[in-house]
């Protein structure tokens, strides 16, 4: 499965953004998709997880409230809206897909797209 994310970019803080990813196979249409975030120096962070049939949606503590992950399956994508955006949420964001129906901030996650680069601005 690739993965090819888009939608970063630069905004001022207080400002929104949309990421998408869409997915080369159905088959991550079967199985849940989610979204890390990454800065240098630092681990890979979970963002969002969602379930194959748009349940089971989990959220870091940092982003509740301000980001939504949705997806479509006909278009084997996912996405995440990012409102209220902060200095504190510039990074690099990966979407993944895992190998089973459902996933979250402790599991695995098999397939990784490229990332794209969010930069909020103070």
């Amino acid at each position: 499965v690739q993965l090819q994310a888009s939608g970063g970019g630069l905004v001022q803080a207080g400002g929104s953004l949309r990421l998408s990813c869409a997915a080369s196979r159905r088959t991550a249409s079967n199985n849940a998709m989610g979204w890390f975030r990454q800065t240098p120096g630092k681990e890979r962070e979970y963002v969002a997880g969602i379930g194959w049939r748009g349940d089971r949606i989990t959220y870091a503590d940092s982003v509740k409230g301000r980001f939504t992950i949705s997806r479509d399956n006909v278009k084997s994508a996912v996405f995440l809206q990012m409102n209220s955006l902060k200095p504190e949420d510039t990074a690099v964001y990966y979407c993944t897909v895992a190998r089973s129906p459902y996933s979250g901030p402790s599991g695995s996650w098999h397939y990784w797209g490229q990332g794209t680069l969010v930069t909020v601005s103070s």
